[in-house]
């Protein structure tokens, strides 16, 4: 079937007036039509995320009906408890899209538990397992802007949903058909018992878990912190201003990203990760104290921090600020003496290589995964099955990701929150900032500075163009780079490893992944990845220098020559 006869089906099914407009409005544009209808809406290991509208290949209640159609099979055909949890964001159509999903599992007999407001993300993954679930999804697109949203898909372990059963989910949504009606409405499914709002008793055992997690609580209150904070017009501004608050927190916030917005008017990318997600903060942060500055992503999953550095704000990137939690948590409890045998931390591998530094400072493993949480999630479970959970200090990504603690799977930025306050109040009141520990740590540990290089491509072969990218560097590793040899080759494709000073190859323990590390000795390295889902190629530089000026000009070199 090509993009017409799809076209086509749709505006001949039984469907609603608005709906029927939309497609009407469509006809004759032939490339809004390509990208609607040339194919469907991809589910992958972490559920699928797309453009919001009508269409096959876009996000709507048609769409997310099959995905969680598909869910359902799945989990009716396994051992699993026959019950699911569902979150959802403030995106647009997220609660309408949150209930499709419930209804779908209610279909098939499955007990289904609903948030009745918006939760952040981590907050699902908490549910799943304190409900018992053999599931969850959360409605959200995460940080993309607000034409998006999209279908994240959990385990019985609160994490996400790994490649095996998605594969199963995706072989059951290619056999469901489009347009079957709902047997009965969402009222009566929750008339009936199979859909129940998720109580405050678990909005409260959340709170409670995430305080558990703290280091020094009764330091926020003593060193009076204060910080302005922005939601970002999403999920974090009730659970992170009550964690906050019950701490002592002085909290001044970012009253035009305070309310729920699924345009994200005053944030057209409300990603943490970048310096333009906080531009509202810094006008608010010019009339409040503020010794900090928070900003939560619109599912709460992410966090960011911009800190005062004596002529406005510098924000720091998501490596040093995992960093600074890593060294703040090793030290306080190593000082306690409470750290645990065999203790482990854990980082992506696109991740700073200064957490290993610090992590071997304590004395304490580091466990090195693939890209995404869910292999995070993947080590605490391995460490839950042997009955060592406890052995888990602390996970980290790069991209503003970060947990402490096993009571959830996914990052969480409510936590992160509560560890940035506690760290910047221990400070406080030693005399010092969080960037005089940032520095503190390069001048102990050497300047690891990082960059994060994305190459988007274009045209109809756009994805091949990529493929070509990682073939060729695969082809012909470059003797240097910026000026510094090349010493080995990780290549997670073929889990193989080179010395290219000895020769000797070995294995690589983890799952194959189509991502390639080229070392550079002790001065960095830069790692090329690819995106599944879309037609551009991620570099990671880290380059390592004795001071900041030849950090950044080993960076600016090996930048440079790859982007030739």
């Amino acid at each position: 079937m090509n993009y017409l006869d799809r076209y086509q089906f749709w505006c001949s099914a039984e469907l609603p007036e608005d709906v029927k407009a939309e497609l009407k409005a469509l006809e004759g544009n032939e490339e809004e039509l390509k990208g609607r209808f040339g194919s469907d809406l991809q589910f992958g290991t972490a559920g699928m995320r797309g453009i919001m509208g009508a269409g096959s290949n876009r996000l709507n209640r048609y769409t997310v009906r099959r995905a969680a159609q598909g869910m359902a099979a799945w989990l009716s055909g396994t051992d699993l408890p026959q019950k699911a949890a569902i979150g959802y964001d403030s995106r647009h159509n997220s609660r309408l899209f949150a209930e499709v999903c419930a209804v779908a599992f209610a279909e098939a007999g499955i007990h289904t538990w609903l948030y009745d407001r918006l939760a952040p993300t981590p907050m699902l993954s908490y549910a799943v397992r304190e409900l018992g679930c053999g599931c969850g999804i959360v409605i959200s697109a995460s940080h993309n802007a607000g034409a998006y949203n999209g279908v994240k898909c959990y385990g019985p372990d609160g994490c996400q949903m790994t490649d095996e059963p998605a594969a199963v989910v995706t072989e059951k949504i290619a056999s469901i058909p489009y347009f079957v009606p709902e047997s009965r409405s969402f009222e009566q499914f929750q008339a009936d018992g199979l859909i129940s709002y998720i109580g405050q008793d678990v909005w409260e055992k959340y709170y409670s878990t995430v305080l558990s997690e703290a280091v020094e609580p009764d330091m926020i209150r003593s060193a009076g912190l204060n910080i302005v904070y922005t939601p970002l017009c999403g999920t974090g501004n009730e659970p992170v201003r009550e964690v906050l608050g019950r701490l002592g927190v002085n909290i001044t916030v970012v009253a035009c990203q305070e309310k729920p917005d699924g345009d994200f008017k005053t944030c057209e990318y409300p990603n943490p990760e970048t310096d333009a997600a906080l531009n509202e903060s810094y006008k608010t942060a010019a009339n409040a104290p503020c010794d900090v500055i928070l900003g939560t992503d619109p599912d709460a999953d992410r966090v960011a921090i911009a800190v005062p550095d004596g002529s406005g704000y510098r924000k720091l990137s998501g490596n040093e600020l995992g960093c600074l939690l890593m060294d703040y948590i090793l030290k306080a409890r190593t000082a306690r003496g409470d750290l645990p045998e065999g203790a482990e931390v854990i980082r992506s591998i696109v991740s700073s290589p200064l957490a290993d530094r610090v992590a071997a400072h304590y004395g304490v493993a580091m466990k090195t995964v693939l890209t995404g949480f869910k292999y995070i999630g993947g080590e605490i479970l391995r460490l839950e099955e042997n009955g060592q959970e406890n052995r888990f200090v602390f996970g980290f990504e790069e991209s503003c990701g970060y947990l402490k603690g096993t009571y959830a799977r996914d990052k969480d930025a409510v936590v992160a929150s509560m560890l940035v306050c506690e760290m910047a109040a221990s400070l406080k009141k030693q005399g010092k900032t969080i960037l005089d520990a940032l520095n503190d740590l390069y001048t102990t540990f050497g300047y690891y500075l990082a960059y994060v290089q994305s190459i988007e491509l274009t045209g109809a072969d756009a994805m091949e163009k990529a493929a070509r990218m990682m073939a060729d560097l695969r082809a012909e590793v470059p003797e240097t780079i910026g000026g510094v040899p090349v010493t080995g080759v990780r290549d997670y494709k073929s889990s193989l490893a080179k010395d290219l000073v000895t020769g000797e190859t070995s294995v690589i323990d983890l799952p194959k992944s189509n991502v390639l590390e080229l070392l550079l000795g002790n001065r960095g390295s830069v790692i090329a990845r690819p995106s599944g889902t879309e037609p551009k190629v991620k570099f990671y530089y880290t380059a390592v220098g004795d001071t900041a000026e030849s950090a950044k000009a080993l960076l600016d070199a090996c930048v440079a020559q790859m982007s030739v």
